[in-house]
């Protein structure tokens, strides 16, 4: 199976540790990793998954999930909690509910957890060969609502700004951008400058995202080559075939 699963908690404990073992009895390779900010810098590359055993998180740990939180691209859907319903409910005011994958219950059934653990990885396993979209948008509500409309037929990330997709880019590869046209600090056509600008991202394709349907707006972005212009009340049913479309072409 070979896959890396990084284990968040504030300590190592005995339960810890009895989960790492269980871990690497079904063919994963687990390691932990301490809830301080500067130590999950060290260690976020080449993660799988990463499981959160949120046992009495402290204010330093809480600091932590919000910076894992810049990651979002990285960590949703690749995140499972493990705690009591209070420690879960003292996650959620830090980490948006829609980057979790899935939340369980203190004490675990272990072989329940398990058996969920074989059954995502082996699905996992199909689907590396779907195309990659990057979904890059400061409206969280809005790119989770398109990431749940593709993520059935595509390997969907998702990062809240233009300078998060540039940092994303920079270790990972898309097939398509859908890119936010109005964002706050970097917008959409000064995102789409510095993707056309650099050798390793020029010729990823880009479709916008925007609310601005004026021929000004669409002139000033012509000259960067997006690969379409979508408004953003087009609905799931017409952002499918868009999509499908462009890859079947």
């Amino acid at each position: 199976m070979d896959k890396n699963v990084l284990i968040l908690s504030g300590a190592e404990t005995f339960t810890v540790r009895g989960l790492e073992m269980k871990l690497k009895g079904i063919g994963v390779n687990p390691s932990f990793c301490a809830l301080k900010a500067k130590e999950i810098e060290q260690r976020i590359g080449g993660t799988d998954l990463f499981i959160l055993y949120s046992d009495n998180i402290s204010e330093e740990g809480l600091e932590a999930l919000a910076y894992l939180k810049n990651f979002s691209a990285v960590l949703t859907s690749r995140l499972i909690v493990i705690g009591t319903k209070p420690e879960y409910e003292s996650v959620l005011r830090v980490i948006p509910e829609a980057m979790i994958m899935k939340y369980y219950d203190r004490p675990l059934a272990m072989e329940q957890f398990l058996n969920a653990m074989e059954k995502h990885f082996a699905q996992e396993d199909d689907f590396v060969e779907r195309k990659s979209i990057l979904i890059v948008d400061d409206d969280v509500s809005y790119m989770t609502m398109i990431m749940d409309w593709l993520k059935a037929a595509y390997h969907v990330s998702i990062v809240n700004s233009g300078m998060h997709a540039i940092t994303w880019l920079a270790n990972n590869y898309a097939d398509l951008i859908l890119l936010d046209y109005e964002m706050p600090v970097t917008s959409g056509p000064q995102v789409l400058e510095m993707i056309r600008s650099a050798p390793e991202t020029a010729g990823i394709p880009v479709m916008f995202l925007t609310g601005k349907n004026d021929k000004e707006s669409i002139m000033k972005v012509l000259d960067l080559k997006p690969t379409d212009y979508l408004l953003k009340t087009i609905d799931r049913k017409g952002l499918r075939e868009k999509v499908d479309g462009f890859f079947k072409g």
